[in-house]
């Protein structure tokens, strides 16, 4: 990667909903068995990007990184396939348009973003990309938010909107004392 384009890959759910998002926009996306979406960008043009489960696939000096890409005409899975097939018309993906469709896709399927690093309730792993899941309450001591990295964060259900406002509040109050 890094020579002709880089690749953008992103986990399912946001993958599915920022692919809905685009619509007639995208350009050639490739699925993997898991579900996994890559869609296929200019060369350094999502360099800082940072959004949770999604990751800038590219050239860097020190390390390689690669992408199987299928023949143009598998079409189907479940094997690795063009979900959006490649053609003349069809290709890189508008960088720009892509990131806001996946911002727009994150904060929906995750929730509000939340800063700094967290436990994941469920594998016990350190997480950059946290999104809460819960809030524990423990009587007079107070509760706490519970967090879970973007892999297993579909395993909860998602908190109501009021639930999660809260829990950022708290957190934001704590932190200042």
């Amino acid at each position: 990667m890094g020579k002709h384009w880089d690749a953008v890959r992103v986990s399912p759910p946001v993958a599915e909903r920022g692919l809905n998002l685009l619509g007639d926009d995208t350009g050639a996306v490739i699925q993997d068995q898991r579900g996994t979406l890559y869609w296929l960008i200019a060369v350094g043009s999502a360099a800082s990007w940072h959004l949770r489960g999604t990751r800038v696939l590219c050239e860097l000096a020190d390390e390689a990184t690669y992408l199987g890409v299928p023949p143009v005409d598998w079409c189907e899975g479940p094997r690795i396939h063009w979900r959006v097939p490649l053609g003349p018309d069809r290709y890189l993906t508008d960088t720009r348009a892509l990131w806001e469709a996946l911002a727009a896709a994150d904060h929906a399927e995750l929730g509000p973003r939340v800063d700094g690093r967290q436990l994941c309730v469920r594998c016990q792993l350190p997480t950059d990309e946290p999104v809460i899941v819960g809030q524990e309450h423990g009587g007079s001591l107070g509760g706490g938010i519970i967090y879970a990295c973007p892999r297993h964060a579909p395993e909860y259900q998602r908190p109501h909107p009021v639930v999660l406002l809260d829990a950022l509040r708290r957190g934001r109050r704590e932190a200042r004392t």
